[in-house]
């Protein structure tokens, strides 16, 4: 996925001038020292891709999967592992890109580039909107008497107030943010040992039969949410040292260490609630597992930890998208009147980010399943390209045409990409639905701006 991916977790701090710093293109900086290392990749890419994303859908896919949640996080790591070990390969080809949408323009033409960029493009735009469903959920059930969806909108205005008068996000309070959330997990697993049923640390509880498998995978189709952002770590490429090496293999790790604490934390809550038919409410069931683990206090922890997280997801979320809006406006790509217009004064995009906030009012419409399936409907259409990318790029130059190569750009790749078409095929049929019409949506745009397909497709901002 993007490196610029939206909805992960940041604070929020006032600058001057927003305009001038996000929606033109930054002035030539001098060359980074390469003082990174491997660890120091790893620990970014993990705090990048946000743990606590694990129970945003912990009660739909324990549901979705019969209780097999852990069985569905490792069914996801292995696809996971696959799709990371093939976005290693193109990082080390094109350590500056970083990109699907880059990937595929320079291995399919600018047309498959495009419509690659357009699936992006819906999880950018829904990547916000699962922030303030979960907001007005959580919030909900801790004032019962206000409703979500004055959550959700006085959400929605907040943070779309806060976007157009050039409120942006800071590194500090981001640390602390994703401290709590690291802290909150150690809390939460100690926590439940202590409560947890009898079945102690046998892994029948997590273990499914084999009557299980096919909600098993559509379950794992769900979580490719959880993994979004594990190539963020292409970002730090001129500060790290031997980067072709060393930044493929912390891509590598991170997926396997974030799919790892996310199998522990679905093992640590099905000890503790494995009759998840108990459930009152899918959507908050992570509320009820706090309720038994720690009773009011973790709950209340909990609540504020995963709500600031949520805020300043959806702060980054907005302004990451209407940053793409505003370039695609301004390259004439959409509506330049609309998406590519600045403010003379406050020197941001406000009607592209009014746009975005309107667009984000689907929320009062949606379920959190839809939402959740629908980022992972464009994920993975993201991750299948990557895949297909390596064997392109790899198997076109004849020093790889050997065994090894074959094996290695071939074989290794075209699992992958099966693995995620697997998945993606899993997904629901609303799901589909939707998704298809924005894929038909993104190409009837594509007929229109190369005069049905007789000129060059755009260049899309997508970095």
């Amino acid at each position: 996925m993007d490196n610029d991916r939206p909805g992960r977790t940041a604070s929020v701090a006032a600058t001057h001038d927003f305009g001038a710093q996000a929606y033109r293109s930054d002035p030539d900086e001098r060359r980074k020292p390469h003082v990174l290392g491997l660890s120091t990749l790893v620990i970014f890419g993990l705090a990048y891709m946000l743990p606590m994303t694990v129970f945003t859908t912990y009660g739909l896919v324990t549901s979705e999967t019969n209780g097999h949640l852990t069985a569905a996080y490792a069914v996801t790591l292995v696809a996971m592992l696959f799709t990371a070990r093939s976005y290693g390969h193109m990082a080390r080809l094109m350590p500056s890109a970083g990109s699907a949408y880059t990937f595929a323009s320079r291995n399919f033409g600018t047309s498959a580039g495009f419509m690659v960029g357009w699936a992006l493009l819906m999880d950018y735009l829904f990547i916000p909107m699962i922030s303030y469903l979960a907001i007005g959920i959580y919030m909900k059930q801790i004032c019962p008497g206000v409703p979500a969806s004055v959550w959700i909108v006085g959400s929605i205005a907040l943070v779309t107030g806060l976007n157009i008068v050039g409120i942006r996000l800071v590194n500090r309070v981001n640390l602390i943010l994703i401290a709590s959330q690291l802290v909150f997990i150690a809390i939460f697993v100690i926590a439940s040992t202590h409560v947890a049923t009898g079945e102690g640390l046998s892994m029948a509880i997590a273990l499914p039969s084999s009557g299980d498998a096919r909600a098993i995978f559509a379950g794992s189709a769900i979580l490719c949410l959880s993994f979004l952002g594990f190539d963020a770590v292409t970002t730090l490429s001129e500060e790290t040292r031997e980067p072709r090496r060393t930044v493929p293999r912390a891509i590598l790790l991170c997926t396997l260490a974030s799919g790892l604490l996310f199998m522990l934390i679905a093992y640590a809550g099905q000890r503790v609630f494995p009759d998840w038919h108990a459930f009152k409410d899918l959507d908050s069931a992570s509320l009820e597992l706090m309720g038994r683990v720690g009773g009011r206090t973790l709950s209340a922890f909990f609540v504020a930890v995963y709500v600031a997280g949520c805020f300043a997801s959806a702060m980054a979320g907005q302004a990451s998208v209407t940053r793409v809006l505003f370039a695609m406006g301004r390259d004439r790509v959409l509506p330049e009147r609309v998406f590519g217009h600045l403010h003379a004064r406050l020197r941001t995009p406000v009607r592209a980010t009014l746009a975005v906030g309107f667009v984000s009012l689907s929320a009062l419409f949606i379920t959190l399943d839809l939402a959740s399936t629908m980022i992972s409907f464009g994920a993975l259409v993201a991750f299948a390209v990557v895949n297909l990318c390596v064997m392109r790029s790899y198997l076109s130059r004849p020093e790889h045409r050997q065994a090894a190569g074959w094996i290695t750009f071939g074989l290794m790749p075209a699992v992958g990409f099966a693995m995620n078409v697997w998945l993606w095929a899993g997904l629901s049929r609303q799901t589909f639905y939707v998704g298809i019409g924005w894929l038909v949506l993104g190409l009837c745009q594509l007929a229109w701006l190369t005069r049905g397909f007789t000129r060059p497709a755009p260049t899309l901002s997508m970095n």
